[in-house]
């Protein structure tokens, strides 16, 4: 099982996209996959398709993660019947939510000790069956993101092609380096994703350029370009795999390659 947080220091830069398209990929894999919705702001469960107040959310588990089984409380994607009906294989498709809610928030502080750090790994550790296990942390270096680094073997961070955003992603690697040096060695694999990308805007191929330059390794392919239905495919919470235009069957594709990458086949 391996286990992948998806972070941005910096809001607004498609974190939950970026988090929603890779599970659609995985969905469209047929690899078991729970999405763990770390954000109290609690967009990816929306984008899933989970109505309000089904599940326990994840925030209400973590105040006592000894006494709860992750496996009672994690509820199927509504994603998975939209995928069924165009599944020609004979296979269970599973995609499973711990949903996500203002009770995070709780624990999205500075000062979280050590002991709580692992709060949200040993509810994961109790868990089996699945092949892959995705984390959208909120924006920030508070603690979710780091109780989520504590827990992963991946960490992926956002970018988008500007300036603050590029400067602030270098920032936060050396961080996650050095919080994997004292609290974390068990991530393998650190990674950036350069979202929201125009091809038509000059400022944006310089920025890209500068990313392949600073992250070298790091940095995994492609680049997602700007996608304008990603509102409309989330307003309707659909997978981007099902949804019938040439640029989502485009995006699609390029998630299908990071996904990859990610799984390192």
């Amino acid at each position: 099982m391996q286990i992948v947080s998806v972070s941005s220091l910096k809001g607004g830069v498609g974190k939950t996209s970026v988090t929603s398209g890779l599970a659609s990929a995985a969905l469209a894999a047929g690899l078991k996959t729970l999405v763990i919705d770390l954000d109290p702001h609690a967009d990816l469960s929306t984008a899933l398709g989970l109505p309000a107040g089904q599940g326990t959310p994840v925030g209400e588990l973590l105040r006592r993660p000894k006494k709860h089984d992750l496996r009672d409380h994690v509820r199927t994607a509504p994603w998975v019947s939209i995928a069924s009906a165009k599944n020609k294989e004979d296979k269970r498709l599973v995609l499973d939510v711990l949903a996500g809610s203002s009770a995070s928030a709780l624990f999205d502080r500075p000062d979280l000790s050590r002991r709580d750090l692992h709060r949200l790994e040993t509810l994961v550790a109790k868990i089996d069956g699945y092949d892959l296990v995705l984390i959208d942390c909120p924006p920030s270096f508070s603690g979710l993101t780091r109780m989520a680094w504590v827990t992963s073997d991946d960490v992926v961070l956002v970018a988008e092609p500007g300036l603050f955003s590029v400067a602030g992603t270098e920032r936060t690697l050396r961080a996650l380096k050095l919080f994997m040096a004292e609290y974390a060695p068990s991530i393998t694999g650190t990674h950036v994703v350069a979202n929201r990308i125009r091809d038509d805007f000059p400022e944006h191929a310089y920025r890209l350029k500068e990313m392949r330059e600073m992250f070298a390794d790091h940095l995994i392919e492609p680049a997602l370009p700007e996608l304008h239905e990603w509102q409309q495919v989330q307003g309707a919470a659909y997978p981007i795999h099902q949804w019938p235009t040439r640029t989502a069957r485009a995006a699609a594709q390029r998630f299908d390659t990071l996904l990859a990458q990610l799984r390192r086949v």
